[in-house]
């Protein structure tokens, strides 16, 4: 490139919890820049977490916590040519982009569920991730699966 590299900005925690990693989800989730009914969708969800999960000793920030830590990937594939083929070279994850990829996992399979509320959705994913089971660890695993079968292309890292 040849400018500088993009700054990273700071992000608040929220007022809350007091957590940056929780604005940084409520900022994921946010539609139309709606943060306000994303940070009450969020605080619903982690309502009806404490409602339902069985770990009493666990407040349900670190429910959500442990269910992110379950979903986030820890290597990827990635497609690169080499001579007429493409590849899919397995490789290790950036701390941030680990975050990230959970985060996004997890709202778009909280999205795909059949429930009432958008709130109750986020819950049940929540609880799901955390027991590790559901859509979002379904993924994690495959994406794992992949990267073990395209162990052998690992000398084609770049």
């Amino acid at each position: 490139m040849r400018k500088n590299r993009a700054k990273k900005r700071l992000i608040l925690p929220d007022p809350k919890f007091n957590d940056a990693l929780v604005t940084r989800f409520v900022n994921m989730l946010m539609l139309d820049g709606k943060k306000s009914v994303a940070f009450k969708l969020f605080y619903d969800a982690l309502e009806i977490v404490e409602a339902k999960k069985q770990d009493e000793d666990k407040s349900s920030v670190e429910v959500w916590k442990d269910a992110l830590s379950n979903v986030m990937p820890h290597v990827e594939v990635r497609s690169r040519r080499v001579g007429g083929a493409t590849f899919q070279i397995p490789m290790q994850i950036r701390p941030d982009r680990k975050v990230s990829l959970a985060m996004k996992w997890m709202i778009s399979y909280t999205r795909k569920r059949n429930d009432k509320s958008f709130a109750q959705k986020l819950a049940a994913e929540i609880l799901a991730a955390a027991k590790e089971e559901g859509a979002a660890v379904k993924k994690k695993t495959d994406t794992h699966k992949m990267a073990e079968a395209n162990k052998a292309f690992s000398h084609f890292r770049f």
